[in-house]
């Protein structure tokens, strides 16, 4: 990409979006200049940091004796103002331009050949445009001088620098080198040299599949290369379907499966034993099912693969659920929950003993809310112990047990060993059978708080699966403080959303009134984009179903268990049903009333 194409590089420019971007404008740019004020003038100026921040921060950097820190730095970890304030403030005071996005899709991958990737990662600079004289740098530290002399004798040229976050640089390089290296179907047409054999011989992990060299064998970077790209495209599950003539890989991405690939079906047993090799699976086994975990690295993230091998007709088939670790948990604000529900649902897990209960199918955001919730009553006069099949995060001071039913480690042993340990509150990864039902629920009558997990459809409908599992009806009205339904809806991609009139079928199905959607501004997914891959919709967001088991509930579960009955008084006593709250996200832009309608269902209430 030619430097003409940013034109938004001049250092006279407006700040990119943002209120302190704005301020910042605001304040004489003249006067700002000549007197090259520091860093925090600048920022109180903009009205990011008062001056009494200001000046704690220098008493502590005062006290840093010999080792002092930056004054960014210790503004930061005070949380008085964010990196993204830091950054835009340097870039004003060191007359930068500052990007609050880069134009990936347009960045010559060739500039960043001879430069390595790691060395990109770990000063986090990336080339980004090139013109005669000059190569444009997006920096995310422009006081780090020492990179920029090491990549002008790479590039042999003078460099311009912008300034950009630590956040937008990384996706970006990942995004470059994976297309300067994007050798899927050149690796799957060395497959077809005839001698490529097993290939599975001395295999070694790369420390970060970004890292593969053009060395390894093709199968190694055919693996490699499926990983790498579904952790780029956000792929939560790669599927390697065997058939009669073809493999085909698909990837989940947004819980729809999509074609990525196919690969000649004679090179099925290459492929499935360098993934085996991988999860440390017996390669020779091939009739019997097999699991398996792997950890690995892709473009600087440390991802958990959960991997199912399962003999079809037509060979092994292999599942592979991808847990990138490095997003950590939520907190229990950011996962989507409406300002009613979340008030409720805090009273809820603040109680001191009960049952609380959250359902959905596979995939939808159980294990999320619970770890959330979890993190937000964690306190250090409180013993939280969970027992998890597998533990997906690490929670800083919570005690997490594996399930092993290989050595009899069950949901129902670990929890009676939980009890030994004298806990306050409990998560159970799930109640399967009734052993651990009856045992998680006599643990709520004694004083613990219970969360676990159910399947079922809907919140009503988890009163009936606990008659199933042979609970008293008595013991649900007494233990059972609430359940929360909850299923993932795609967001629509806002590069390519298109916005729509609903029609009187759609109004129909919503159960709204024309008037219902005067000046709201409502969309459909559009044809699809190379920020959403051609999908329309980018990314999924939460929607709930809270049901409180109030007095009138607890008097209909001691007479039936009947889940219309009982979503009837709860739709009554104010409950929003999932899709309610599905298209609430319509009606506010976020998803489509399509998306809204296809995954949540109606119930008749009669």
């Amino acid at each position: 990409m030619s430097e003409e194409g940013f034109t938004e590089s001049h250092p006279d420019q407006p700040l990119k979006s943002g209120g302190l971007s704005r301020r910042i404008q605001q304040m004489s740019v003249g006067s700002m200049r000549k007197a090259r004020k520091s860093l925090g003038q600048i920022l109180i100026e903009s009205e990011a940091l008062t001056e009494e921040q200001l000046k704690e921060a220098l008493s502590y950097q005062g006290e840093g004796g010999s080792e002092k820190r930056k004054l960014g730095e210790i503004l930061i970890d005070k949380a008085f103002i964010s990196e993204e304030d830091m950054l835009k403030a340097l870039a004003f005071q060191l007359d930068l331009p500052y990007y609050d996005k880069l134009p990936v899709n347009d960045i010559d991958p060739a500039l960043v050949e001879g430069i390595p990737i790691q060395f990109a990662r770990d000063n986090l600079i990336l080339p980004i445009a090139r013109d005669a004289f000059n190569v444009t740098v997006a920096v995310a530290d422009p006081l780090n001088i020492f990179p920029m002399d090491d990549l002008r004798l790479i590039l042999s040229t003078n460099i311009n620098m912008i300034v950009c976050s630590p956040s937008i640089i990384n996706h970006s390089i990942n995004r470059v080198y994976e297309r300067s290296s994007d050798a899927s179907q050149r690796v799957i047409d060395e497959l077809n040299v005839p001698d490529i054999q097993e290939g599975v011989d001395d295999l070694e992990e790369t420390k970060d599949l970004l890292d593969s060299t053009d060395d390894e064998k093709p199968i190694i970077r055919l693996v490699n290369g499926l990983l790498s790209r579904s952790v780029k495209e956000g792929a939560s599950d790669i599927h390697i379907e065997p058939y009669e003539n073809e493999i085909v890989v698909r990837f989940r991405i947004d819980g729809a499966l999509h074609d990525t690939m196919q690969v000649p079906k004679r090179h099925l047993g290459s492929l499935v034993s360098r993934i085996k090799i991988l999860g440390k699976l017996n390669i020779a086994e091939k009739r019997v099912p097999q699991d398996g975990r792997i950890g690995i690295k892709v473009a600087g993230k440390d991802v958990d693969v959960r991997l199912s091998v399962l003999p079809t007709a037509h060979g092994e088939r292999v599942v592979m659920r991808l847990l990138d670790k490095s997003k950590g948990v939520k907190r229990l604000d950011q996962m989507g929950l409406a300002p009613d529900v979340y008030k409720t649902w805090t009273q809820l897990i603040n109680q001191k003993h009960g049952i609380i209960l959250v359902t959905g199918p596979t995939g939808s955001g159980k294990t999320t809310l619970l770890y959330s919730s979890v993190i937000h009553i964690n306190t250090v006069d409180v013993n939280i112990l969970t027992i998890e099949d597998p533990v997906e995060y690490r929670l800083p001071g919570v005690g997490q047990i594996d399930v092993k039913t290989k050595i009899g480690l069950t949901f129902s042993e670990g929890l009676r060993a939980i009890l030994r340990q004298d806990p306050d509150i409990i998560m159970v990864g799930e109640i399967r059978d009734q052993e651990t039902a009856e045992i998680a629920i006599q643990s709520s009558l004694t004083g613990h708080l219970v969360f676990s997990t159910l399947h079922t459809n809907d919140a009503a409908s988890t009163i009936t699966r606990l008659d199933d599992l042979k609970v008293q009806p008595f013991q649900i009205a007494s233990a059972l403080l609430g359940v929360m339904a909850t299923r993932l809806i795609r967001k629509l991609c806002t590069s390519c959303r298109v916005k729509h009139v609903p029609g009187e079928r759609e109004l129909k199905l919503m159960e709204l009134e024309p008037k219902d959607i005067e000046n709201r501004e409502i969309y459909r997914a559009g044809k699809g984009c190379e920020q959403c891959y051609g999908q329309g919709y980018r990314e999924r967001v939460a929607i709930h179903e809270l049901l409180v088991i109030d007095d009138k509930i607890k008097e209909l579960i001691l007479r039936t268990q009947d889940a219309n009955v009982l979503r009837k008084q709860a739709v009554e006593n104010g409950m929003r049903t999932l899709r309610q709250s599905a298209i609430m996200k319509a009606l506010e832009g976020i998803t489509s009333i399509e998306e809204a309608i296809q995954k949540t269902q109606t119930e008749e209430l009669e």
